[in-house]
């Protein structure tokens, strides 16, 4: 087997200096660079691609529809960043399976903190539309995370199946906004803000002025607009949660376990379980197991992943939050621990 070049070359530097050699040994050597750039997006619509025969009922499918990442209506363009807008790319892979008389059930393979509040929301309407007009069951698995904005999506399935240790829940919103004025006074350049407007509201949740009690309530009131209709999606498709209990809205997590407990979702299980359980809803067994792909992106069993990593970089001070300012405040339905999450995005 021929080892690269520079091993070959770090063992020769070696042995010349073990042999107290006077004069190092020079080498001249040639080569190729081979550089992959990543695959581009939208090449060619969505195929099934079959990762799991359970049986012999070759005519019959289970459709799994993988969602991960962080949920945003934007394409996934720029400097390191690499995926397609989680959004469209999710309505174009149920409208796919809608259309493929083969598959008798889908399964929402989830693995994600959320995302902002429209995103998360027209996927959730999306999949419920899919329910409606193509009449078959939906199964939501959860894997790593199903948290926030995840969570919601999951909430429109029929059924939702969690890994053991799968970290889910979250039902919150937040509003991403910083105060860097300090930040910005302090820099070398003494960046000052000069806005001139014309509405006195208009600059409500700029980073760059403060934020007074009346305005903060202005904010207050949309982000609890927004987790009353969080609130109430949970309560009309998870009869068994308790509706009084606070504890369940209070954007807390859970795991796996609790979350069953508090009657959040139906089972744990794995994503085989999950595809048994469609199966089940859809009175079929031994169906293929498929994955809708592109053609440069083949899935080669149950786990594989679209990467979606969006925009990383470009603000003034890399990786403090609220500097960045081509990233708007955003209402997210996201669990965020770590506040530059939105900067790096995937997992």
């Amino acid at each position: 087997m021929l080892r690269p070049l520079w091993k070959v070359a770090c063992w020769l530097a070696i042995a010349s200096a073990v042999a107290g050699c006077r004069n190092p040994i020079q080498m001249r050597t040639s080569g190729r660079i081979v550089a992959d750039s990543p695959p581009q997006n939208n090449i060619s619509p969505v195929q099934p691609r079959q990762v799991l025969n359970t049986g012999t009922e070759s005519g019959q499918r289970i459709a799994i529809i993988d969602v991960d990442g962080l949920l945003l209506n934007m394409d996934m363009v720029g400097p390191s960043s690499h995926g397609e807008n989680p959004v469209s790319l999710f309505r174009e892979k149920l409208d796919a399976a809608a259309a493929d008389p083969c598959v008798r059930a889908v399964v929402v393979r989830i693995n994600s903190p959320g995302g902002s509040v429209t995103a998360t929301d027209i996927m959730r309407h999306d999949l419920e539309a899919f329910k409606s007009r193509a009449q078959r069951p939906v199964v939501a698995c959860l894997l790593d995370v199903g948290a926030s904005g995840a969570y919601y999506l999951a909430t429109a399935a029929d059924l939702i199946v969690a890994n053991p240790i799968t970290i889910t829940g979250g039902i919150g919103v937040i509003l991403n906004l910083y105060d860097v004025t300090g930040a910005m006074a302090e820099s070398q350049g003494r960046v000052y803000n000069l806005s001139v407007k014309a509405g006195e509201n208009i600059d409500l949740g700029s980073g760059m002025v403060p934020l007074p009690e009346e305005k903060r309530r202005l904010l207050q009131e949309m982000a609890n607009e927004m987790h009353r209709r969080f609130r109430a999606a949970v309560i009309e498709s998870r009869p068994l949660a308790n509706a009084d209990d606070e504890t369940n809205f209070d954007g807390r997590i859970f795991t796996a376990q609790q979350a069953h407990d508090r009657g959040l979702i139906d089972e744990i299980g794995y994503l085989d379980d999950a595809v048994a359980a469609a199966e089940g809803l859809a009175g079929i067994h031994g169906a293929h197991v498929v994955l809708y792909h592109r053609c440069n992106d083949p899935p080669r069993s149950l786990y594989a992943v679209t990467p979606n990593v969006p925009l990383q970089g470009g603000s003034i001070l890399p990786g403090m939050p609220g500097m960045d300012r081509t990233r708007l405040p955003a209402l997210l339905y996201l669990w965020q621990p770590e506040p530059t999450l939105e900067k790096l995005g995937g997992h």
